[in-house]
């Protein structure tokens, strides 16, 4: 009988993750991520289900961008092959992410990192130290490559606003009619 309860138990854990994880894809991944206890500040845009196994040591600011595929760590798993008399050892550190931040797909976020205001993670970034303000970032691991206010200041200089694009028009046509049509140059290129 105690076994099946356990199984039971373990059923119904199941399915309710499975509910919260249809909230995810249907409702968007800030209420997943409130539900299983993440701090999430106002106008946030999550994109990710991998807050790790404890989420509620994540904070997350105001206007904070998370992209697909990003995973934020907060212990660190390869303490478990280290043990003596005592046991195993743990290492649990909360992630903390400031005002106005966007994280870029596929990035991680290494457990202890402060992300403080104004600051760009490129795509596919690992996250090892804190990152200062008004910082952009990328690499693995990461390094500050650019400073935020520069780059806030060239695209609202440069590129298209709300102003700009004609949303009456279907998505698709809008897009092509404000399509920037430079290419990056070739690699051995400088």
């Amino acid at each position: 009988m105690i076994k099946f309860i356990k199984y039971m138990k373990k059923i119904i854990r199941l399915i309710r993750r499975l509910l919260t994880y249809s909230v995810f894809v249907f409702k968007g991944g800030e209420q997943y991520a409130r539900q299983i206890g993440v701090k999430i500040g106002t106008e946030c845009r999550i994109y990710t289900t991998h807050f790790g196994s404890e989420p509620f040591l994540i904070e997350i600011g105001n206007r904070v961008t998370i992209t697909s595929g990003v995973k934020i760590i907060t212990h660190d798993g390869s303490t478990w092959l280290t043990r003596d008399k005592k046991g195993r050892r743990y290492l649990f550190k909360k992630v903390i992410i400031g005002n106005e931040v966007f994280i870029g797909v596929n990035s991680i976020i290494m457990p202890g990192v402060i992300i403080e205001d104004n600051v760009i993670i490129a795509a596919g970034s690992v996250v090892t130290k804190s990152i200062p303000k008004n910082s952009i970032v990328a690499g693995n691991p990461a390094k500050i490559i650019g400073n935020y206010t520069k780059y806030r200041d060239s695209v609202l200089e440069k590129y298209c606003s709300d102003e700009d694009m004609n949303k009456s028009l279907p998505y698709e046509e809008r897009i092509l009619l404000i399509l920037n049509k430079d290419y990056k140059p070739f690699l051995n290129e400088k």
